[in-house]
């Protein structure tokens, strides 16, 4: 079987790894590689004291997953975000997507943890449009082969949008799985700032990308935005 590796970048996420850590140690990957991108609270000493090895790599969550991944050996490259649950057969279901040699990477689909209707909807509408399009978001536990992701030089060191700029690529090496499985994604980030602004804040920047707009003027409009 092929071999699998798990990245997670890191940055201030000293609250998330006290449930996440636990969860992913139950997973049975080739190999195990957190990328903390210097944070400034107890991240770090949390990994410590789990006992789990990590990488200090740049900081920038795109620069981080290529940071994981230059030390990787495994066939396949799982990149996790810190707040994205896997289902407990993952690593199989992985396994078994790649066994046919034309895909050369996919995702699963997503699961919003908000008991709020308004989350059956938005899930709903985000794995309807991957299934269709082939674009996968980092929510979505994106997945990789190895010696792809390195001739296609791995995620665009961008401010934004890296998952979207790597699934483009993708699509143009080979077939793309999408897994019908779901991992569980916190969906904080649309319980904070508003479910409907989050929305529209993230369709108006996907179609801003799609015409040709610098992430960095993206990044600077979503975190002015927040």
């Amino acid at each position: 079987m092929l071999s699998v590796a798990i990245i997670v970048p890191v940055y201030n996420e000293e609250k998330t790894l006290g449930t996440f850590l636990p969860l992913l140690e139950k997973f049975a990957c080739d190999q195990l590689i957190i990328v903390d991108g210097g944070s400034q609270d107890a991240s770090q000493a949390r990994l410590k004291k789990q006992g789990i090895t990590w990488v200090q790599g740049r900081k920038g969550r795109a620069k981080q997953m290529n940071d994981g991944a230059a030390g990787c050996t495994s066939d396949v490259l799982l990149f996790l975000h810190v707040d994205t649950q896997l289902p407990p057969r993952a690593i199989e279901f992985i396994q078994i997507a790649m066994q046919d040699r034309t895909t050369v990477g996919g995702r699963f689909d997503v699961r919003l943890d908000g008991k709020e209707p308004v989350f059956r909807l938005i899930e709903t509408l985000i794995n309807w449009r991957s299934r269709l399009s082939r674009i996968s978001t980092g929510d979505q536990a994106m997945f990789v082969r190895r010696h792809v992701f390195e001739r296609v030089g791995g995620f665009a060191e961008q401010a934004l949008m890296e998952d979207i700029a790597l699934s483009r690529c993708l699509k143009r090496h080979g077939k793309i799985a999408c897994l019908r499985h779901t991992v569980t994604t916190s969906a904080r980030r649309w319980q904070y700032h508003g479910v409907m602004r989050t929305v529209l804040l993230m369709w108006r920047l996907r179609f801003l990308y799609w015409c040709g707009v610098n992430s960095n003027t993206l990044a600077a409009m979503y975190h002015d935005a927040r």
